[in-house]
């Protein structure tokens, strides 16, 4: 229920319509202005990252760090999220439609072996056990309304480096 609502102030909740519609006019008044200042691949890219997020939140991941760089500035994590005792690290991948394939294919061997060099300085910076690591990966497709699947253990964190 919406914080302040009660019975006979004209505000109704059923199957979360409202909320759902909320959300979905606050991310494009978010969309809009990142395109403003943005160009349109990073402000999309931003939007799926939102979407990302708040999917795994309704799945019970608790997201702790978002667009993470090590000191070197070498790679990046697009969300690292705790699963219960397991540190997930998530990569997001979005386009317009799945005309060229589904958008996790775009997370080849190079951006692996990037995800886990980044994942294992983060890892060691807040003292996580490698062997409670999991890398999954979102997918968002951006239909009305976006597609978003999730791919738990996307790729083993043992890659050789």
């Amino acid at each position: 229920m919406l914080r302040g609502a009660g019975q006979g102030d004209g505000i109704r909740v059923r199957n979360g319509r409202v909320i759902g519609f909320l959300l979905r006019w606050s991310d494009a008044l978010r969309h809009r202005a990142r395109r403003r200042r943005w160009s349109a691949d990073l402000a999309s890219g931003r939007r799926g990252e939102d979407l990302a997020h708040r999917f795994l939140r309704a799945r019970g991941l608790r997201v702790v760090a978002r667009n993470y760089r090590p000191r070197s500035g070498a790679g990046e994590i697009d969300l690292v999220a705790w699963d219960a005792d397991t540190l997930v690290f998530v990569e997001v991948k979005s386009r317009r439609t799945e005309e060229f394939g589904s958008p996790e294919l775009a997370v080849g061997r190079e951006k692996q072996e990037v995800l886990v060099r980044t994942a294992r300085d983060y890892a060691r910076r807040c003292k996580a056990p490698w062997e409670q690591v999991r890398f999954d990966v979102v997918s968002v497709v951006f239909a009305d309304p976006p597609s978003i699947s999730h791919t738990r253990d996307a790729f083993p964190p043992g890659l050789a480096l």
